[in-house]
């Protein structure tokens, strides 16, 4: 045995030495500098490109083989413009190990590499003749090595520097880029775990970015098995984007994979940018599962957290907090979305469903306990009593967005408040698409009753257009027009229905547009602003002609009210008023010019003929009396007609006077015929 270990050794011994002298020889006798022509030569045969060795090569071959390149570049395929350029790489691989099938790598060094991939404007990339994929790339295919074990391998260190790599699209005009590159790793080997250390400059013009980044992980991989795994990922990030500040970190405890698929557990994002007036403050965690074979990834245990801040937000702050579970199917280009939490200070649940990523169709099934949209909504410009009101023109609002919307779902909201109109059970189901948005049911509970009807939006034209058919039952109305319009002039409780549509890219376009029909059926109600019976009355007390501001304190009083318009280019005329009450009995016609929010109507209002225990004479009962109700709706006029009411009490007395000689005569006549034939 003695013996046997000692002829191994000293053969060995005599291999490394024959090893060692060959290596000697060649490094003495062969220079590669002398082959530059030929390998410049070959590349362009070869590859149609052409390569420069500005620098030295160097090689050694003991005690590792090494190679050394200085100041290369190579230019792009069939051209002389710059594809790729290096300023200097090292590798050097121990001899003997190769020997065991062991490929132990001492270093490997790269500094100044700078590569651009293109996506041409035809489709193709500027690497695809280095993939194999031009003209008589095919010649390799199907071929395989299986001849002998893979070769094992070992890195002792890989260090990069000044390193760019950037990407360019010829159809979209997008670039990125990541520049100073810095990469550092400890020994890299299977199944023992590496330190990572990398930072780099990120650049994009779509959207503008410019981003410090900095890595830390170690990475373990196993070469037979084929698997790999992060632990301790570390990333962080700050910068510019969009013209705002970003500062955002990345961590990532485990992640476990292979070329088919991934898994990792606590993945967590932390964000904050700051971007016109107002800061942004994000954080995401997730468990993530994806299989690269069917594109599919999956995201449970997830949890977003949004806080905004600023001074025109309202209340200056916004947040909420979603959680629930994300799938996404890259294959099939779909993706399912159920969250659950609280956002805009509602609890909100939801699922959504999108396909079709280029051109998206999404599904969806909202619902919020309460919600108010008017901090929300474009705030309206109160008026300065001692000034002019602005003429500045209406600024149109812009519906571009839903031309290419593909949308359908339910949304139901427990309490809502827009526009200051208060509703309740509100359920809204919506269709999008082609640019016409139709809601139907748009249902709810309000102001004591139910309001069930349609609305429909066609974004398609070059001027939008609406419709709107509704019904309200049961409503209280004074509530309802003192919210939805600050018109305080009507009282009581009963039905609306509204059959309108307009044409038009502004409110005040719209409200000029409009068309349709109008109907109001009240009862128990008032009209407020004036005492129709009681300024009779004082008539009839030798009250005088006059012209009067609608008055908060004084209302007129009905058991019924019955109305209808009809809508033309924003003005609702009516002719058909019947207003009764044990007092009084009102009819009218006129306008409303919903346009210029204003009124121009005649009433006739005819009191009771017996007034007795109510104040009045009987001199002014029975008779009718004209009241013309005109302005804007926010400081409305009453005129009651007196002169008019003294006209129409003189015909009638002339006509009752008519009658009574017309009677006499009558009577007289007879009683001469009678006389005449005694």
């Amino acid at each position: 045995m003695n013996r046997l270990l000692k002829y191994g050794l000293i053969g060995a011994g005599g291999a490394v030495v024959l090893v060692a002298g060959g290596a000697a020889y060649i490094a003495a006798t062969f220079n590669p500098n002398d082959y530059k022509a030929q390998i410049i030569q070959a590349v362009k045969e070869k590859q149609q490109r052409t390569l420069k060795l500005d620098g030295d090569i160097k090689l050694t071959f003991f005690p590792s083989i090494g190679a050394s390149l200085d100041k290369v570049s190579l230019s792009e395929f069939r051209s002389e413009k710059e594809f790729a350029a290096l300023d200097r790489a090292h590798v050097s691989l121990a001899l003997l190990p190769l020997f065991s099938g062991q490929a132990v790598v001492s270093e490997i060094t790269v500094s100044g590499l700078k590569v651009v991939l293109v996506k041409l404007k035809n489709g193709k990339t500027n690497i695809d003749d280095l993939l194999g994929k031009e003209e008589g790339g095919e010649a390799g295919k199907g071929e395989s090595r299986t001849d002998g074990p893979p070769v094992k391998f070992d890195i002792a260190s890989v260090r990069i520097e000044k390193t760019e790599l950037g990407y360019r699209d010829e159809n979209t005009g997008a670039e990125y880029a990541l520049k100073n590159i810095n990469l550092k790793t400890g020994r890299i080997a299977s199944g023992v775990p590496v330190q990572v250390d990398c930072a780099a400059t990120l650049q994009a013009s779509q959207p503008r970015l410019d981003m410090g980044v900095q890595l830390k992980t170690a990475l373990a991989f196993d070469l037979d098995k084929q698997t790999y795994r992060l632990e301790g990922l570390d990333l962080q990030a700050k910068g510019t984007m969009g013209g705002g500040n970003l500062a955002a970190s990345l961590s990532l405890p485990k992640l476990e994979g292979s070329a088919k698929s991934f898994k990792s557990d606590a993945l967590a994002l932390d964000a904050d940018a700051a971007l016109a007036g107002q800061s942004f403050k994000v954080k995401l965690s997730a468990s993530a599962y994806g299989n690269f074979e069917v594109k599919q990834f999956n995201f449970s245990n997830f949890a977003v957290t949004v806080n905004v801040s600023g001074d025109k937000l309202p209340g200056k702050t916004l947040g909420g907090e979603m959680k629930g579970s994300v799938q996404v199917d890259a294959g099939r280009q779909s993706a399912q979305i159920n969250l659950a939490g609280s956002l805009l200070q509602s609890q909100v649940k939801t699922k959504m469903a999108v396909s079709n990523f280029s051109n998206p169709a999404i599904r969806f099934d909202v619902e919020l306990d309460q919600f108010d949209a008017d901090p929300y909504l474009p705030k309206k410009t109160e008026g300065d009593p001692g000034k002019t009101a602005s003429t500045a023109p209406e600024q149109p609002f812009d519906l571009s967005a839903l031309k290419k919307l593909n949308l359908e779902g339910g949304l139901r909201i427990g309490a809502l408040k827009a526009a200051n109109v208060k509703a309740s059970q509100v359920r809204v189901d919506v269709k999008a698409r082609n640019g016409v948005v139709s809601v139907n049911p748009l249902s709810a509970n309000l102001y004591g009753g139910s309001m069930a009807g349609n609305v429909t939006v066609n974004a398609a034209q070059a001027v939008p257009s609406f419709a709107v058919v509704e019904s309200l039952s049961d409503i209280n109305i004074a509530p309802l027009l003192k919210d939805a319009a600050n018109f305080d002039t009507l009282e009581g409780k009963g039905s609306i229905a509204l059959n309108l549509n307009a044409q038009g890219n502004t409110v005040g376009a719209l409200k000029r547009a409009l068309n349709g029909s109008m109907a109001l059926n009240l009862a128990d109600g008032a009209v407020k602003g004036i005492n129709i019976a009681k300024k009779l009355r004082e008539f009839g007390r030798g009250g005088a002609s006059q012209t009067l501001a609608a008055s908060n304190e004084e209302k007129t009083d009905f058991s019924e009210m019955k109305v209808s318009f009809k809508v033309k280019d924003g003005v609702a005329h009516n002719d058909d008023l019947l207003m009764k009450s044990p007092l009084l009995r009102l009819t009218g016609s006129g306008d409303i010019n919903i346009g210029n929010d204003s009124i121009n109507y005649l009433a006739k209002a005819t009191l009771a003929k017996t007034l007795e225990g109510q104040g009045g004479k009987d001199s002014v009962g029975g008779i009718t009396v004209p009241v013309r109700l005109s302005g804007p709706f926010s400081d409305l006029k009453y005129t009651l007609d007196f002169g008019a009411m003294v006209s129409d009490t003189a015909r009638q007395k002339i006509e009752a006077r008519k009658e009574e000689v017309k009677t006499r005569l009558q009577d007289e006549i007879k009683g001469g015929l009678k006389n005449l034939f005694k």
